[in-house]
């Protein structure tokens, strides 16, 4: 009988199980001996944690499929120490079915309360408290300390804290913040947001899986969702509004990068990296999700999507005045909301509309938005709803919203990799991000709303989803009824797969679903298939491809055929054929 450490780490803030920093492991327990086991863990945690000094600190247990996630609080500048401290305890708890003897708890005691002193950061604490008295925000990791948030922000290196007395209070505060969460639309609502934003005379800090931005300068490339990218913005004094994009991993391993954030929004939950951090359920999915939430005090605003029954049922819990918004603007929800004098943002006469109580404020027709294709882009009307929802929250004019909302374009330049459309010589072309079940399904009815002689979907899938939700991938792209699938491979995405499994359980899934062999193309990378659909295209034709490896040269390479005025049934120009088979 055996049982497994998966993960030890710290938890700098808010978090799946409290608000408070400490330790966590994820362990591996025996069905069988997990109630045993947990209570040896739970007696030793109780032991040490009251041994070096820590006996206000807590502990928790969170069960998972397969074992349990083992939670203590601990100071903020002592969580290297609290996770030593967890592992000790854990290994108490674990000797008793591996056999194996633990460190003897007086010499654990000293080892630990030696590196609690080694760790300790009395200026830290001194600073955290004042920040505190002074109603800001504070913020700590291993390198930097800083108070307030925004152009409202002083941030020194950790050997270097000032003492609270000499710290001009005044000049320290926070700047608004908004939270943007869910599974899919979560990276084009930030940037929609940000957009309306800077319209509104404002200079946004952005943070998203595509990187930082401040207004409209490029701070870093790369996936800057979790904390550590949110410290950053949140530190820069050129921002006058924090807008974080804050994925699932981030909350799970590290918690939320801040106590405390005046909007929250999450627009929806789907199928997506099940299995990880112990979340097995869409149920489970939801409640990281709903993280956000918890940090929105009552005088800020919760957007949620009254169209995600997750998210209607977690929303009963939230303490926060909430926002609801839907494509139904009819539904007896909406209806009974606003009847209770609530905040609503719904899609009713094709046309934006804000309500609060009995007022109503048409904001814009959805023809007049271009993300929303006219419409047909259901996905993306939702997405709008919103983020017009944040902004009202944020207190944006109506006037300001509609403009940006006017002026914000399904292009590589304003939304890179998000319904990005092309016209090559009466083809059309959109490249997207869609990467999971929810988000292919929603592409794929835009698709079939648009007209179009024939279609084609390429699609792709990295090794680290579950086998069930790779065939749901495949059958949500055969959904959309497509003339021609063409199928990647994904070699930067094996992760712990190996080539050629994960394109062909795709291809054996869209088979069942009834795709004939010679609507299904084989291609060993991304760009490989890109060719194959432009050899494959014909005027009126519409190609949906997915981009995940070479996004930014997919995108530059469609608007460099676009500006040539390439037409499908040529042959590739000579230079786009060479980059292609070179990245291939």
């Amino acid at each position: 009988m055996t049982t497994l450490l998966q993960d030890s780490r710290r938890l700098t803030g808010p978090n799946i199980m409290w608000d408070r920093p400490g330790a966590v492991l994820d362990v591996a327990i025996p069905d069988d001996s997990a109630d045993a086991v947990i209570g040896r863990w739970r007696a030793a945690v109780r032991r040490m944690l009251d041994a070096v000094g820590w006996t206000t600190e807590d502990l928790r247990v969170r069960p998972v499929p397969g074992g349990a996630s083992l939670i203590i609080s601990a100071p903020i500048d002592a969580l290297y120490a609290a996770t030593e401290l967890n592992e000790w305890a854990w290994s108490v708890a674990a000797g008793s079915l591996t056999g194996e003897a633990p460190e003897e708890f007086d010499s654990a005691g000293d080892r630990l309360r030696a590196a609690i002193a080694g760790e300790r950061r009395v200026e830290t604490i001194a600073l955290q408290e004042a920040a505190a008295r002074h109603n800001v925000t504070f913020l700590s990791d291993d390198d930097l300390v800083s108070v307030g948030i925004g152009k409202g922000s002083r941030t020194w290196p950790v050997d270097q804290v000032p003492d609270p007395d000499t710290i001009d209070w005044h000049a320290v505060h926070d700047v608004a913040t908004v939270l943007i969460t869910g599974c899919n639309g979560k990276t084009t609502s930030v940037r929609l947001l940000s957009a309306i934003a800077d319209v509104a005379g404002l200079r946004p800090g952005m943070t998203s899986t595509d990187g930082i931005r401040v207004g409209h300068d490029l701070v870093e490339a790369g996936d800057y969702s979790g904390p550590g990218g949110a410290r950053t913005v949140l530190r820069r004094t050129d921002v006058d509004l924090a807008i974080l994009e804050t994925a699932r991993g981030g909350m799970l391993r590290r918690g939320l990068a801040l106590p405390r954030a005046d909007v929250a929004l999450i627009t929806n939950v789907a199928e997506d990296h099940l299995g990880e951090f112990g979340v097995a359920t869409l149920e489970g999915l939801a409640q990281v999700k709903l993280i956000v939430t918890r940090v929105v005090p009552a005088e800020g605003r919760v957007v949620l999507n009254a169209d995600d029954a997750l998210l209607r049922e977690g929303g009963r819990h939230v303490t926060a005045p909430v926002i609801w918004y839907s494509l139904h603007g009819d539904s007896t929800f909406i209806a009974g909301h606003r009847a209770g004098g609530g905040e609503a943002v719904v899609l009713e006469d094709d046309s934006v509309v804000r309500y609060r109580g009995d007022e109503r404020v048409m904001i814009l027709p959805v023809d007049r938005i271009p993300i929303t294709m006219g419409g047909a882009a259901r996905y993306n009307v939702s997405n709008v709803l919103g983020v017009v929802g944040a902004a009202c929250a944020l207190g944006i004019s109506d006037d300001v919203i509609a403009r940006a909302l006017e002026q914000f374009r399904p292009s590589h330049i304003d939304n890179p990799g998000r319904l990005n459309v092309f016209d090559l010589g009466g083809a059309t072309v959109i490249v997207d991000f869609a990467h999971n079940p929810h988000g292919v399904r929603a592409l794929g009815e835009m698709a079939r709303a648009m007209p179009a002689v024939r279609r084609l979907f390429m699609v792709g899938q990295g090794g680290d989803r579950d086998d069930d939700s790779i065939r749901e991938l495949a059958r949500a792209v055969w959904s959309m009824e497509p003339d021609c699938v063409v199928v990647k491979e994904m070699p930067k995405y094996l992760r712990g797969r190996e080539l050629g499994v994960v394109p062909a359980m795709i291809e054996a899934e869209l088979a069942v679903a009834g795709a004939p062999p010679e609507a299904i193309i084989h291609a060993d990378s991304e760009f490989s298939g890109v060719r194959a659909a432009l050899e494959w295209a014909r005027p009126g034709d519409l190609l949906l491809l997915t981009a995940h490896e070479h996004r930014t040269e997919m995108l530059d390479l469609m608007a460099r055929l676009e500006t040539m005025g390439w037409r499908p049934g040529e042959a590739l120009p000579e230079d786009v054929a060479r980059e292609l088979s070179l990245t291939t």
